[in-house]
């Protein structure tokens, strides 16, 4: 007969997921109920949501990558890739990210930069389990108020 002390020792070590994968392809989260796969694509996806919900980034991707987003969406039933600007490694246990950004003028871009990190390694770590050990940031342009707006880049935020 086991104590209560043993069951919720057991039921911990039946739930601890070992991490296994080939890294850079996808991450498996392994018990013995069965196996996860996190694709880098989820990541990505994960990684770009996390840096547009902060106020002061404009829109994502470098030059060619936000033009060739706009020619896509000019394309019928085609839409911008959701994490355009973005570009993940994912290992056995671990993540990094690139991330290429527009700010808004105006925008502080130490702080933007520290809260983009702080976002995406929250966002990752909870929703995948993976550890991430760099976010890596690019500002690649600053939108000024009188610009016009890119194509696919959404509407400025209003404050």
């Amino acid at each position: 007969m086991s104590t209560p002390a043993t069951e919720t020792s057991t039921a911990k070590s039946r739930t601890a997921a070992v991490r296994e994968g080939e890294p850079g392809r996808a991450t498996a989260l392994m018990s013995e109920h069965g196996r996860t796969t996190i694709a880098d694509a989820v990541v990505a996806k994960i990684v770009a949501v996390a840096t547009r919900e902060l106020d002061g980034v404009y829109a994502m991707g470098a030059g060619a990558a936000r033009l060739a987003g706009a020619v896509r969406q000019r394309v019928p039933g085609t839409r911008v890739s959701e994490s355009q600007g973005v570009a993940v490694e994912v290992g056995e246990s671990q993540a990094a990210a690139d991330i290429d950004v527009v700010v808004e003028y105006g925008v502080a871009i130490p702080d933007l930069a520290i809260a983009v990190r702080r976002n995406v390694i929250n966002a990752v770590e909870r929703m995948c389990g993976l550890e991430v050990t760099e976010v890596n940031i690019s500002i690649d342009d600053v939108h000024l108020p009188d610009d016009e707006p890119e194509p696919g880049a959404g509407e400025p935020r209003v404050r």
